[in-house]
């Protein structure tokens, strides 16, 4: 059973309930759920790190976070070394941010990514494996 770990801000909190939601229906994950627990303004940099620490501890295989844009948490993720977070707002860039970048936390805008599209977006980033190959080399330069 893969851990996952989710992590928001007040932005990002209802988007947050939904997917949680769907990943328990989907079965096969376990889910570590840091917060935020309601639409009460916190700061989204301390749930990125959270999450992110929570990664690359090896508590959770990856991680998904939403704040308002999925701007911010995705930037204060990708501080933590060893993090890959990817910032989607699409089902491509959810596929390729697997294929080719391996990424290990996927970002989501509460504000900007209605559920049913974010729905679809987990499925895909969940399910695409990283393609290896030439991009083994690629993500090893990021590092």
């Amino acid at each position: 059973m893969e851990k996952l770990v989710l992590a928001a801000d007040h932005g990002g909190f209802e988007l947050k309930e939904f997917i949680k939601k769907i990943i328990a229906g989907l079965g096969g994950y376990e889910i570590l759920d840091l917060g935020t627990n309601s639409t009460g303004s916190v700061d989204y940099p301390e749930y990125g790190q959270r999450a992110a620490e929570t990664v690359v501890s090896g508590q959770a295989e990856r991680g998904i976070i939403f704040c308002g844009t999925g701007i911010g948490i995705s930037i204060a993720a990708n501080k933590v070394k060893g993090i890959r977070a990817a910032n989607c707002t699409s089902e491509l860039m959810a596929e390729m941010s697997r294929r080719h970048n391996n990424a290990n936390i996927l970002a989501l805008g509460g504000r900007i990514v209605e559920p049913e599209l974010a729905k679809k977006i987990v499925k895909i980033w969940l399910d695409t494996p990283f393609d290896g190959g030439r991009h083994e080399q690629r993500v090893a330069q990021i590092e």
